[in-house]
């Protein structure tokens, strides 16, 4: 709260003499001497001047307590200051006035009626406006001040929660990359465990493979694009350790490329339907991804005819729940993730993603 007081409410002359103090002190001086200008016996003008004075004087009050003294005592409120100097302003600066411009040797004002009963009602009436033009003014500027620090809160609890999002997104990028380093590592130890002569050019393409990928293992967001090159190659590890057993194809609408989406989004299902469906057969089966538009939504598709969600007891693992999370900090509502069982065998994975205005 005290560092958005001064961006508020400046200080000194520029707080003194505000152009929208000045045109409010102006504006109810003359409204005030308009109902006696035509009956002052000097005319309108001397007596519009005097008001305008008037008004300027309790203006110059209202400022000078509102930044002097300093500190005030616990009991005194610095509001009573400013509206007692307003109102006291009045009458002191009505006989100032006059002290000021009366000739010398004249008789003082009280001693002439026509002048009497105007002064004194005129008096009256600053006295009577003046103090709740100042409370008005106070209510005004504490008013505007607790808008600002809505508003500054506002800011400041957004800002927060898009720090949140972000570092909730870090962790889960952080906990996708040993999870896929992981698993691939352990699928191309079973190969070498097994004495398969494609041991040897499966861990070449696996090395060429994580120098290109691991960099974008650390990045929140990826391309479309990215993402299939990465699901590709690494269908193609898994075809070198089992080629009798896996088949697979990957088609994808040039348009939809470079929508971003999660980095390793694609190789999660993938990677999925290798683990859970293809690798549990033993006839192995088939992979298809697609990337396509559907309905006016981005569609990626990867499906596999392994064995299916009920045969393999198949359900949504860590891959699939951070997948999920992922999507949901960076699309909202925008995009979901569906796993379906396919007939007669075999799981379909659908990830829909929005298209406009999503592209990297």
């Amino acid at each position: 709260m005290s560092a958005v007081s001064p961006t508020l409410k400046p200080h000194g002359l520029t707080l003194l003499l505000g152009w929208r103090r000045l045109a409010v002190a102006l504006g109810a001086s003359i409204a005030l001497g308009l109902p006696f200008a035509f009956r002052w016996p000097d005319g309108p003008l001397p007596l519009l001047a005097l008001t305008a004075t008037l008004g300027l004087l309790a203006m110059l009050a209202f400022g000078l307590f509102e930044q002097w003294p300093r500190a005030l005592p616990r009991w005194l409120a610095r509001w009573t200051v400013q509206v007692g100097a307003v109102a006291a302003a009045m009458p002191l600066g009505m006989t100032a006035l006059y002290l000021l411009v009366s000739e010398a040797g004249a008789p003082p004002f009280w001693q002439g009626l026509e002048h009497l009963n105007d002064c004194v009602t005129l008096t009256i009436l600053a006295l009577l406006v003046a103090p709740w033009l100042a409370l008005a003014a106070l209510v005004r500027q504490k008013d505007a001040l607790a808008r600002h620090q809505a508003l500054a809160f506002q800011l400041e609890r957004s800002e927060l929660e898009r720090e949140a999002l972000h570092a909730r997104l870090h962790l889960l990028q952080a906990q996708v990359a040993p999870h896929f380093l992981f698993n691939t590592l352990a699928n191309v130890q079973a190969l070498v465990d097994a004495g398969s002569p494609q041991a040897s050019a499966v861990l070449r393409h696996l090395v060429a493979y994580l120098r290109a990928a691991a960099p974008r293992l650390h990045e929140p967001v990826s391309t479309l694009g990215a993402e299939l090159e990465l699901a590709r190659a690494y269908l193609e590890l898994m075809h070198l350790r089992m080629p009798d057993r896996l088949a697979f194809e990957v088609h994808a609408d040039p348009a939809l490329l470079a929508l971003r989406c999660p980095t390793t989004a694609a190789l999660t299902l993938v990677e999925n339907a290798v683990r859970h469906g293809i690798d549990p057969s033993e006839e192995g089966g088939r992979i298809e991804v697609h990337l396509c538009r559907h309905g006016g939504r981005c569609v990626l598709r990867v499906r596999d005819s392994g064995v299916g969600l009920r045969t393999s007891g198949r359900h949504p693992g860590s891959g699939l729940h951070t997948l999920r999370e992922r999507l949901r900090l960076l699309f909202g509502e925008a995009a979901s993730l569906r796993v379906e069982a396919r007939a007669p065998r075999g799981v379909c994975a659908e990830l829909e993603l929005p298209v406009h205005g999503d592209r990297a």
